[in-house]
């Protein structure tokens, strides 16, 4: 992958994370003349990411600790290199926080790398190639160095990083190769196509690679099953009535649904003409469209079509030959204003990265010279995050609020804010700068819940609050009241107004959904047209999201006893019944946004605590420490496999315990009040020794997920949960 394919040797190109742009956005600048040193530094990283790749396929953000460290030694300050373990978890947090404090952005929140799933950057690429988007020289090689850094020896790409190959992977990947200009007899090219007609052609790529490839016009049109833009004109009343729908579904299938309406379609060029030859085992023109609705390879189904699916695609299908053009026009036409709503209430960044590239393509369609198209374009950047493994298309702009949130609340746990009342500081004024302070514009019409006093899970330009991030925002603003030399600290009202959304958020049965409440009911989910993602349909109510609400609100009351009282105290009992009642018979509780069980029992665990129960009073807590404890390893650690998230019964990671496990692990022991303290201590002894000489911890396996099937990374979990057990460890047990 060294040999670039426009003929540039750019593989000695420095890229900075630029430091000026502020407000939380995250945008990579490539440097050509940056020193030798540094991009020999660069080199090694990248080239270490290449020798281990089948040991760790996440990468360490090594480049940007490059750069950090570089940023200290031009002011002077080498980072102190330990020559021996903590002697105490205490030292050892502070090491942590030292460390970790170098890497904290200008504006306050810590930048991170939350790539993983491998089917989003070629959407972007796809949607480049169509608008005549162009992406830099420099730009290009670093997508194809990601890309060939993660295909597998036999050709292919999984769904993520860590993910065996499917076609779904496979397909969109070599696709985006050759748009960004690896010629079709290159090894690359010629394992992932051998990969393909091994499993059967492009024909079998699961549906949402059916319409990206439709909309580049290698794949018809008629071999999709219907996407209608008349979901968006249906009667509210009507189950599959698009504002009923989980938001992350419904804004997919919203600019999804307006270019299958319109049947828009790249313009022929060469290699189109080229790709239509090499994805097939057939001819394309011999190929019958229709029968490849339902073909699905079989390594990619995760949520097979249900009959109930299978009979609406049928009358779905019958309806488009039929379909009234004054209805399809109308509905186009609604569609295409919930899109620029979307848009412009989110600064052209749109809720994640899948809509932002089809939203692009859908506004270029509707006016390739408009203003909204282009500021389309001016923020692709805000999506693109570059390591040692090259260049990704993340799952968000980033998790900027979510990370630096829990950052601020581990330090503090250390008990050692006054010795980095800088860092404190900073994070807390991005915390306040992120809270969002006003509703989006005819919020009812365009289906959002209310915005006013929630936080988001990245930037305020963003703008859609989320439960758990508002909860988790909130917590990190109440932290701050106790600090008499913390500055700009949130009025009341403003708390007021966060609490506001959180009990706006709760749901009839007590728990909390993510982004808005839940609209429908389960059996929707028969519906579920993905094929490779679960629980899409509708808002679930979650562990995660129902305790960090309960948590938040009891540190709420007990600042502010007198604001609502009597409801928010309804609000935390109600969300304690809710998370009671969904605690697995063996005592966990399963994590839907981390890997899994190590990660749903800390939440539930801390739900507990909060409304002040613990293992000597309480049989929920004892059954949770008990399945906790069940899974510690010989070495005191923890460690679960992604598997976990897939499989929705305990995996254990074959390879070794993992930091990030272990944290939660012991955070949960260490909320409960377990009595056995040996358990603890050898889960703590464990995170000293894994720590590093400079007070890192290495990147290990992914640790996110999305939808049960789908993995992503959060590269700051490694400092911040140490740092929390550790702290907390050290306020509760050592002293």
């Amino acid at each position: 992958f060294l040999a670039h394919p426009v003929g540039v040797f750019a593989t000695m190109v420095m890229w900075i994370l630029d430091q000026t742009v502020g407000e939380g956005r995250q945008v990579w600048r490539p440097v050509h003349n940056a020193p030798v040193h540094v991009e020999r530094a660069a080199e090694r990283a990248r080239s270490l990411f290449r020798e281990n790749i089948g040991e760790a396929r996440n990468s360490a953000d090594r480049i940007y600790r490059i750069q950090c460290q570089e940023q200290l030694r031009a002011k002077g300050i080498e980072l102190p290199r330990y020559s021996s373990p903590a002697p105490t978890a205490q030292e050892a947090a502070r090491r942590g926080v030292r460390f970790y404090e170098t890497l904290q952005m200008d504006d306050g929140h810590w930048p991170g790398d939350y790539g993983g799933p491998m089917f989003l950057l070629p959407g972007l690429v796809i949607t480049c190639y169509i608008t005549g988007t162009p992406l830099s020289d420099d730009h290009r090689f670093e997508m194809i160095r990601y890309l060939s850094n993660h295909q597998y020896p036999d050709g292919g790409w999984g769904l993520h990083i860590e993910g065996q190959p499917t076609m779904f992977g496979t397909a969109l990947n070599y696709v985006a190769l050759r748009i960004l200009g690896v010629k079709r007899d290159d090894k690359r090219a010629e394992r992932a196509r051998q990969w393909i007609m091994e499993h059967g052609g492009a024909t079998s790529v699961p549906s949402w690679g059916k319409f990206w490839l439709a909309t580049l016009g290698v794949y018809d049109w008629e071999g999709l099953n219907p996407v209608p833009p008349e979901l968006w004109v249906a009667p509210y009343w009507l189950p599959l009535f698009a504002g009923r729908m989980w938001c992350h579904c419904r804004v997919v299938y919203l600019p999804m649904g307006y270019i299958y309406g319109k049947r828009h379609t790249a313009a022929i060029t060469p290699l189109i003409e080229s790709l239509r030859e090499e994805l097939y085992t057939q001819p394309y023109s011999d190929i019958d469209w229709v029968k490849q609705r339902n073909n699905i390879n079989e390594i990619d189904l995760y949520t097979p079509h249900s009959k109930l699916l299978k009979f609406v695609n049928k009358l779905g299908g019958l309806y488009e030959k039929y379909a009234p053009r004054f209805l399809r026009d109308w509905a186009c036409r609604e569609c295409m204003d919930h899109i620029h709503h979307e848009d412009e209430t989110t600064k052209y960044i749109d809720i994640g990265p899948v809509n932002k590239a089809i939203n692009m393509l859908a506004v270029w369609y509707d006016n390739p010279n408009g203003e909204a198209f282009r500021k389309h374009q001016e923020r692709i950047v805000d999506y693109l995050w570059l390591a040692e493994d090259g260049m990704k298309m993340q799952g968000y702009n980033g998790s900027q609020l979510w990370d630096t949130a829990f950052a601020m609340q581990a330090i503090v746990s250390t008990g050692l804010e006054d010795e980095f009342r800088t860092v404190v500081q900073k994070s807390h004024d991005y915390v306040n700068y992120s809270q969002v302070q006003e509703d989006v514009d005819n919020n009812e019409h365009y289906y959002r819940h209310i915005s006013k006093g929630g936080w988001p899970f990245s930037t305020r330009d963003h703008g859609w609050p989320i439960s758990d991030c508002t909860a988790e925002g909130l917590k990190a603003a109440l932290v701050g009241l106790d600090m008499p030399w913390l500055q700009d600290k949130l009025s009341p009202q403003r708390f007021y107004d966060g609490v506001n959304v959180i009990l706006s958020f709760q749901n009839p049965n007590g728990g909390w959904a993510t982004y808005e409440n839940t609209r429908d009911e389960t059996w929707l989910e028969a519906l579920n047209p993905s094929e490779v993602y679960g629980d899409i349909m509708i808002d679930y109510t979650y562990v995660e999201c129902s305790s960090a609400c309960v948590q938040a609100l009891s540190k709420f009351a007990k600042k502010f006893p007198n604001h609502r009282t009597k409801e928010v105290q309804h609000s935390i009992d109600r969300g304690i019944r809710y998370i009671r009642s969904i605690q697995r018979a063996d005592g966990s509780w399963i994590g839907s946004w981390g890997v899994c069980f190590t990660y749903g029992c800390w939440f539930g665990m801390e739900a507990l605590a909060a409304a002040g129960y613990s293992y000597e009073d309480d049989d929920a807590v004892r059954r949770c420490c008990d399945f906790v404890v069940s899974k510690q390893r010989s070495d005191g650690s923890w460690g679960e496999s992604y598997l976990s998230c897939v499989d929705r019964e305990y995996r254990e990671n074959k390879k070794s315990g993992q930091v990030v496990n272990t944290a939660w692990a012991l955070l949960s022991l260490m909320l409960a009040k377990y009595p056995h303290r040996h358990v603890i201590d050898g889960g703590i002894r464990y995170l000293i020794q894994m720590q590093q000489r400079d007070g890192d911890w290495a990147q290990e396996d992914i640790s996110g997920v999305f939808n049960m099937n789908c993995m992503i990374t959060y590269a700051n979990y490694r400092n911040i949960f140490p740092i929390w057990a550790l702290g907390h460890y050290t306020a509760h047990y050592e002293k």
